[in-house]
């Protein structure tokens, strides 16, 4: 039966090289990527998947589905496919949403015989507002069974961890006079927010080694003989879990009330992204996907790296067995978010490899299905996390 998936590869494979060359050729923001979409959701209509599109209110979100109409688990692979600002796919979704469409398919190509059900979730704005956190919360997963994504990178690594993350914003509101003139009766917000920021440098003594608090100030008044009556800085708050990262947030939120306390200026405090929830990669899937990752020619996967950014497949992991691994473009250093990185994508070489993983995915899929003691250990190992956090 592998074989099968191997010989549909063959005749599929220039289609995704097409898919992934176009979404390079035409990268869309997140929220945006309305012809992004279209294409993949056409290839998945070609290979009989129904479609419902709009899902959780992200117009460019999807839910492809490949029924058998036998009993067994269901797999889903997330694809993501928006650009990021200037440097296109320098992340190299192009390849993401083209990989788990392409394994989708294959994997539908034998799940008429041997049961079960595919899904393929188009899953916008990773880069900015991630769709999986809705889909997380609105009982997308509830009748998912495992979820798969192939991030590529400069080489391969296991599926690890992420940061918990809360993009918090912090608008201060005073009262304008003249700076000079009439200082005193002026409630100067630009120094709520100076004092926000000196309070949080004297908090990262205090936290574990894992929090990261890095912000910026977007408004900070309009001239210098003006008393600011506004002020807004924007903060991304991490750590490596969620119930940690709620007590950091507790502080810097204290903090903020604290300058408010101290300058006199009024504040509000907002959540201006979605929060991510830390990656808890299953381990028994993610062995899996490695020894079918090195089955198709890759030839080595390194351990899982520490990892200091943040990403909403992480309240995927929270809801279901989930991994978050990555294919190697072989260019040791390779730096993500760049202008080579996207270029990269495109090449000969990176269209293998393209093929490598979907063809990984889609046999980790299948061994899920066919192979009911792996099956089984996948479940309970993720029963047994979710009493330790409980």
């Amino acid at each position: 039966m592998k074989e099968l998936l191997k010989n549909h590869l063959e005749i599929i494979q220039n289609n995704l090289w097409a898919i992934s060359d176009r979404l390079y050729h035409h990268p869309e923001l997140g929220d945006n990527e309305f012809e992004s979409m279209k294409l993949l959701v056409e290839f998945l209509e070609q290979h009989q998947f129904t479609v419902e599109k709009g899902i959780v209110g992200r117009p460019t979100a999807f839910k492809a589905v490949y029924d058998s109409k036998k009993e067994g688990p269901t797999i889903a692979y997330l694809s993501e496919y928006d650009a990021l600002p200037e440097v296109g796919h320098g992340c190299g979704h192009n390849m993401i949403g083209t990989m788990s469409a392409g394994a989708g398919v294959l994997l539908s190509k034998v799940v008429d015989e041997i049961g079960g059900r595919v899904v393929v979730l188009g899953t916008p704005a990773e880069e900015t507002n991630g769709a999986k956190v809705p889909m997380a919360e609105q009982g997308i997963f509830e009748d998912i069974d495992a979820a798969m994504i192939l991030h590529p990178a400069d080489v391969s690594y296991e599926s690890g961890d992420s940061l918990a993350m809360d993009a918090i914003q912090f608008e201060f509101r005073g009262r304008t006079s003249h700076a000079a003139a009439s200082p005193e009766k002026g409630i100067n917000a630009l120094d709520a927010v100076i004092q926000l920021f000196n309070g949080i440098n004297a908090l990262r003594q205090h936290v574990t080694s894992d929090v990261r608090i890095h912000g910026i100030i977007k408004e900070g008044g309009v001239a210098a003989n003006i008393v600011p009556d506004k002020a807004v800085a924007q903060f991304y708050v991490r750590a490596k879990d969620r119930n940690n990262l709620n007590e950091i947030v507790q502080k810097v939120i204290n903090i903020a009330k604290g300058a408010s306390l101290v300058t006199g200026a009024e504040v509000h405090i907002e959540n201006y992204e979605l929060s991510y929830d830390n990656m808890v990669t299953n381990q028994t899937l993610s062995q899996l996907f490695t020894n079918n990752l090195l089955s198709t020619g890759v030839k080595q996967v390194e351990k899982a790296k520490d990892s200091y950014g943040s990403i909403d497949m992480g309240n995927v992991s929270q809801v279901v067995p989930a991994i978050h691994p990555y294919i190697g473009l072989d260019s040791p250093g390779l730096v993500a978010h760049t202008r080579e990185f996207a270029d990269l994508t495109i090449t000969d070489n990176s269209h293998k490899i393209l093929s490598r993983g979907a063809l990984a995915l889609a046999l980790t899929g299948y061994d899920l299905i066919a192979d009911k003691e792996v099956f089984e250990k996948m479940k309970n190992e993720f029963h047994k996390v979710e009493m330790i956090k409980a």
